[in-house]
């Protein structure tokens, strides 16, 4: 194959694309029973899939440190093998504009090479490198404090008309790649139409999402869109945030596709490896707020890595050529709180 044809490849790894070295993860928390729902097939009666993904349940006797805040040890690590230098983008580093804080860092790479960071239109963090022919190793690990507590809610976080919405948030009520709300748009409109508008009804959605949508290690491919994870009612977490901020978008709710680091804390850890995870955000009463329909429980300690229209735009790495990954770690845990 010519250099010109390996080159006009272009590929994304995303938070979905799963391609670990060993079972794929997305650590499962919840119990949440929403109306006008339909249990996915086999998800009752299988056993080895309610003790690997059925959502953790949360820690009754979990309780927050006094100061209201931990600190996290997060990263990961890649390892690629390519025939010949390979351009690529990579989004691991947590986002500067988000809950958590940045309290130390380091980007390696084996063998070393150049790199630079700029910042996308979104405000993600992205560093721009060139794989070498061989075997290459890219490592980021970072500590970062976090709140104590689970993701705010706000059940009277109201919806704004169109009208009202500020101007930068009106792109994300419009269709993308992978959230194609205008083919869902009338399949909203008949399952949430009648509940109220704000919380309620993005909650609504998450409720049907995760009570109808099977957690499917495997199963999902870098071209399933939300209207496939619809109509074969299974996906992986980046599925979830995709159909959940589809529906949001067909109900002219401003929604946006995030994803990033995400800790066990508070929860009983599911025997899986650990892994990248996505979530959504929807826009209500003025402000971005966090929901997940995968896990659909407020959970403690999500690191935001990037945010975008979908995961198109929030790929952890894009490659212009023929480098292969060969393995991928993640780690996100709670570490002993140390002085800055």
């Amino acid at each position: 194959m010519s250099l010109e044809t390996i080159e006009s490849r272009h590929t994304n790894l995303d938070s979905g694309s799963e391609a670990t070295n060993g079972a794929p993860v997305d650590e499962a928390p919840n119990d949440v029973t929403a109306t006008d729902s339909e249990t996915p097939p086999g998800q009752n009666d299988d056993t080895q899939w309610q003790r690997l993904y059925a959502a953790p349940r949360p820690l009754p006797d979990y309780v927050p440190p006094a100061s209201g805040l931990i600190q996290l040890r997060v990263g990961c690590e890649f390892t690629y093998s390519s025939e010949w230098p390979t351009p690529a983008i990579v989004q691991v580093e947590p986002h500067q504009d988000a809950a958590h804080r940045i309290l130390s860092e380091s980007w390696e790479t084996v063998p070393a090479v150049p790199s630079h960071q700029y910042t996308d239109v979104y405000g993600n963090r992205c560093r721009r490198l060139t794989v070498p022919p061989g075997e290459f190793t890219m490592r980021y690990d970072a500590r970062i404090e976090v709140s104590a507590y689970p993701d705010e809610v706000d059940a009277g976080a109201q919806q704004q008309p169109i009208d009202e919405l500020p101007d930068g948030t009106i792109f994300y009520t419009l269709a993308s790649r992978y959230c194609l709300s205008d083919a869902l748009s009338d399949t909203a409109w008949k399952l949430f139409g009648q509940t109220p508008p704000g919380w309620a009804r993005v909650q609504a959605i998450c409720d049907w999402c995760h009570n109808n949508i099977r957690y499917e290690s495997g199963c999902s491919t870098p071209l399933t869109t939300a209207l496939d994870v619809f109509n074969n009612r299974q996906g992986i977490c980046r599925d979830f945030a995709h159909i959940g901020v589809t529906f949001c978008r067909a109900m002219n709710i401003p929604a946006r596709y995030c994803f990033g680091y995400f800790p066990d804390i508070g929860v009983v850890a599911p025997p899986v490896a650990m892994d990248f995870h996505a979530w959504f955000e929807a826009y209500l009463d003025g402000r971005w707020r966090t929901f997940d329909a995968r896990h659909n429980i407020p959970r403690i300690g999500r690191v935001t890595i990037a945010r975008g229209r979908d995961a198109v735009d929030c790929a952890m790495i894009t490659t212009y050529g023929g480098a292969t990954l060969q393995t991928m770690k993640v780690w996100c845990d709670e570490a002993e709180p140390q002085a800055e």
